[in-house]
């Protein structure tokens, strides 16, 4: 049996073409058998404020201002979504999932904001039609078409749902996007538990009473930005479950947040004005 190569006099080992598989926080995480819960960090935080922001300006400028950040939403959100719960590369259902998304904001611009409720179940509806007849189609076996079934599903729903920035009033999505960006900011800080998710729910309703001053809602802007912050808040704690690796924190965890902050935005929106 040959040898194996060791140290030579310097104290290297011999040079090997495999090199060493590094472990990721996730799995490091597992090993150890530390909490299931990781958080994003301040660089998905980042990104989320950005794209906040973006969709805070465009619906300042009009709907298809809004639009262009939207769709990137929707795209980061159907892909996050098939990757957090362990399916990649999944294309044909990310595809579909994004598909649904789009054929929302077509509804909804032909529609009009009035019949946003409409738009978006109808074509929720359509999609999961289409999803179930898809997945009867396939030829992998039961279990996985119906573990396939609920991720795209699911996904096509978390799209579908993101098009609320698209039918809440414009005012309500400037105060909402900018909410969330104050939120998951203050969230990514290195504060104790209890205390980070308080002083973040106060720095998005401090948000929302800042550019309600803005807009028609004026001091009305806390309560919109306080429930925007709790839905991205919310967003955050699905993207941080289950040992997520650092894809899930790029895509969920820069998406969930804004996606499901929408209803917020859209019914708050709506019941102060």
């Amino acid at each position: 049996q040959p040898s194996q190569p060791g140290p030579d006099a310097s104290g290297y080992s011999a040079p090997t073409t495999l090199g060493n598989a590094r472990l990721t926080d996730a799995q490091r995480a597992r090993a150890e058998g530390r909490s299931p819960i990781i958080a994003p960090g301040m660089q998905p935080a980042a990104i989320t404020a950005g794209l906040g922001l973006l969709l805070a300006g465009g619906a300042a400028v009009g709907p298809y201002a809004l639009l262009v950040p939207l769709v990137l939403l929707q795209a980061v959100t159907a892909a996050g979504w098939f990757r957090l719960n362990g399916m990649w590369p999944a294309r044909q259902g990310i595809v579909l999932a994004f598909a649904g998304g789009l054929v929302a904001d077509v509804a909804l611009l032909a529609a009009g904001r009035e019949n946003g409720p409409a738009a978006l179940l109808g074509t929720l509806g359509v999609w999961v039609l289409l999803t179930v007849v898809l997945q009867l189609r396939s030829p992998a076996t039961g279990e996985e078409r119906m573990s396939g079934l609920m991720a795209t599903v699911v996904s096509a729903a978390l799209a579908v749902l993101a098009a609320g920035h698209l039918a809440a009033l414009p005012d309500a999505v400037t105060v909402g996007g900018v909410a969330v960006a104050a939120a998951v900011l203050t969230r990514a800080l290195p504060l104790p538990g209890i205390a980070s998710v308080v002083v973040a729910l106060l720095a998005s309703a401090g948000a929302g009473i800042a550019v309600g001053g803005f807009t028609d809602y004026g001091s009305q802007g806390a309560l919109l930005g306080l429930a925007a912050g709790a839905g991205a808040l919310i967003g955050l704690r699905v993207a941080s479950y289950d040992y997520p690796s650092r894809f899930v924190h790029m895509t969920a965890g820069v998406a969930l947040p804004l996606t499901v902050a929408a209803p917020a935005v859209y019914l708050i929106g709506r019941a102060l004005v």
